[in-house]
């Protein structure tokens, strides 16, 4: 594995995600952020922060795929979510965790959520943008 996941005593072990990930490897893989679109460009889940995520996710999957790699390989994620609140946390927990089981995989890791007005089309609600360590 090229990632390990921690979270080092001093700091809170906040279960939704991971402190710190310590990569190791010979290639670093930028993903572009993805949003809720399928392979054709056709939107999934207008309104709703869940299926938007779960695509989200799973698109992630995929263009690491592309890479050579998985989720496993993950290092570091940030979450671009319109209007976040923290009422929404439910829901963006729902979609990460459908696309965490069809994955198969734990998509537990550092991440940042940043609050944005709107992002680069008027239905999207969350981009994710992923940065990985491969070997």
């Amino acid at each position: 594995m090229t990632v390990d996941l921690i979270d080092p005593p001093g700091l809170p072990v906040p279960g939704v995600y991971r402190q710190v990930a310590v990569a190791r490897g010979s290639r670093t893989v930028y993903l572009a952020g993805q949003v809720a679109r399928t392979a054709a460009g056709e939107p999934v889940g207008a309104g709703d922060l869940a299926a938007q995520a779960e695509q989200a996710f799973l698109n992630v999957a995929t263009a690491l795929e592309a890479a050579g790699g998985t989720f496993d390989d993950v290092a570091k994620l940030v979450l671009y979510v319109v209007d976040w609140s923290p009422e929404k946390l439910g829901a963006l927990g729902e979609g990460v965790g459908r696309a965490a089981r069809r994955l198969g995989r734990d998509l537990t890791r550092p991440v940042t959520l940043l609050p944005v007005a709107a992002l680069a089309e008027p239905d999207l609600l969350i981009e994710v943008d992923a940065t990985a360590v491969l070997d």
